[in-house]
């Protein structure tokens, strides 16, 4: 049986929000394999399905860029150790010039980003070694996203002084002067509700059958008759659907009214097509997992030598 730690357990009702006790037996149960954890609970109905299967612990920034006709337009993560660095005017300043650069060049990596000019005949790569050196802490361009249209528009929203970021690319054969509010809409509900999926035709099969057998055996431990889990399994899914696509999702500034009824009213307003191509979010950090120091115990084990 698998050594099932005390701070394992601690990390997978972070995860959850599941009881200590649901947590430990999960582990138990799966081995120690935290992933299967969180599915061993979700098929007992002990965990939130909308919990997220790993923890943001990096700090940093997630700036954006618009280009002045707005057809072009770009996201960055940029990391640092510290909120403290994270707040620093020098740190934020060169977020900003990444996503100026990304948006100004045909990078389409991380290397070719940090090898295109920062200043002058200064590279990224060089300017971010003084900027290390200057405020003591490592940095990363961790990643970025650039979106380009020709009929439409794009843009971008920022929550929480860089803690999420969205871009999103909003297609119209219309000129109109609603497409930026339109869009800045569609920007702010991307960065509350976290969509996953544009549309219902993006979800790939392998979710979708993931989320159908954790529905059926949900079912099952409720004592409900074969012949009618089906089609709870299938109502279950059309509730998975609201939850993680873009268009079937309600609008936060109203609940009676999807995004897709949403951009349907305002591409009859303007007398043309309204439609979101295309999004990207980002959340600092997330994904990333950092080291947790013990510094009584780094300090201990140092009086001891």
């Amino acid at each position: 049986m698998a050594n099932i730690s005390a701070q394992l357990v601690k990390e997978l009702r972070e995860m959850t929000g599941a009881k200590m006790m649901d947590c430990k037996k999960a582990l138990v149960a799966t081995e120690g394999d935290k992933d299967k954890a969180v599915e061993f609970l979700r098929e007992k109905g002990l965990a939130d399905a909308a919990k997220k299967t790993g923890r943001t612990a990096a700090e940093g920034v997630v700036k954006t860029y618009i280009s002045e006709d707005k057809k072009t337009g770009a996201i960055v993560e940029f990391n640092c150790e510290t909120d403290f660095v994270a707040l620093n005017e020098e740190f934020t300043a060169f977020a900003d010039k990444l996503a100026e650069i990304v948006v100004a060049t045909s990078v389409t990596t991380v290397e070719q980003l940090v090898n295109e000019k920062f200043d002058g005949e200064t590279s990224v790569a060089d300017a971010l070694k003084a900027l290390i050196a200057k405020l003591g802490e490592n940095m990363t361009v961790r990643r970025f996203t650039k979106f380009n249209i020709e009929n439409g528009i794009v843009k971008s929203y920022i929550h929480g002084g860089g803690r999420i970021g969205v871009l999103v690319e909003l297609a119209c054969d219309t000129a109109s002067n609603s497409l930026d509010e339109i869009a800045k809409e569609i920007c702010m509900q991307i960065a509350a509700a976290n969509p996953l999926f544009l549309s219902k035709e993006d979800v790939d099969a392998e979710s979708i059958e993931k989320e159908k057998e954790i529905y059926r055996v949900q079912a099952l431990n409720e004592g409900k008759p074969e012949n009618i889990v089906e089609k709870m399994v299938n109502g279950r899914i059309q509730k998975y659907y609201k939850e993680v696509c873009l268009l079937e999702q309600l609008w936060v500034k109203d609940g009676d009214k999807t995004i897709s009824k949403f951009l349907a009213e305002k591409s009859k307003e303007i007398g043309s097509p309204v439609s979101v191509t295309r999004f990207v979010r980002y959340e600092r950090g997330e994904g990333i997992e950092v080291e947790k120091v013990d510094f009584a115990a780094e300090v201990a084990a140092q009086m001891g030598k």
